[in-house]
């Protein structure tokens, strides 16, 4: 019904923006990744949205882009996984992050997310394989190994998943496993 909404920034309440659209303020429920590239209030502002409507109300929930979407409706065809879970799920993993864990069936990554359970996990391990590829272009699969080593190493560590994809973009291209562990391990230090 409503695809996209274009229109003025009026609040921000997370996970809830308001959006004015010709004298109509729309309530949309957004993830953490599309709340932190939001503009500031006053501003121009346009979400590809989800129009979902149940029993006990009418729910509209936002994206910054189609990747994004595309993964919210993928997520929200997995039985046990709800709106408010698919939300969670987006706020805690990018949607290339999240393709990549149900590639290579990294359940680890996907139970850091709060709510999420091994069973729930597994289930979306099993549910979502090989439907999010096409959100996400080829190329962020083509993380090189000792990348995805290094990021592993880093979790193995107890460092959260944006922790460690922050430290990993900041290394050179082309670092070993053991130069690249060691410099992220730098890096995070310091923050």
């Amino acid at each position: 019904m409503i695809g996209r909404l274009t229109g003025t920034l009026l609040e921000k309440n997370p996970p809830q923006v308001v959006i004015d659209v010709h004298g109509v303020g729309y309530e949309v429920d957004v993830p953490m990744s599309t709340f932190y590239n939001l503009p500031a209030n006053g501003e121009k502002l346009t979400l590809l949205t989800h129009f979902l409507v149940r029993e006990d109300g009418q729910f509209l929930y936002g994206f910054g882009c189609e990747a994004e979407r595309f993964a919210f409706r993928q997520l929200i065809k997995v039985s046990g996984i709800g709106a408010r879970m698919a939300l969670a799920v987006l706020s805690g993993l990018s949607v290339s992050d999240l393709a990549q864990a149900i590639a290579r069936q990294e359940a680890g990554r996907l139970t850091k997310v709060p709510g999420i359970g091994k069973k729930t996990a597994e289930r979306l391990l099993l549910e979502l394989k090989g439907k999010l590829a096409e959100a996400v272009p080829a190329a962020a699969f083509a993380v090189e190994d000792s990348q995805h080593d290094i990021l592993n190493a880093l979790l193995a560590l107890g460092y959260n998943d944006r922790e460690a994809s922050a430290a990993l973009k900041q290394l050179p291209a082309g670092v070993s496993t053991s130069d690249g562990i060691r410099q992220a391990l730098k890096l995070l230090s310091k923050a």
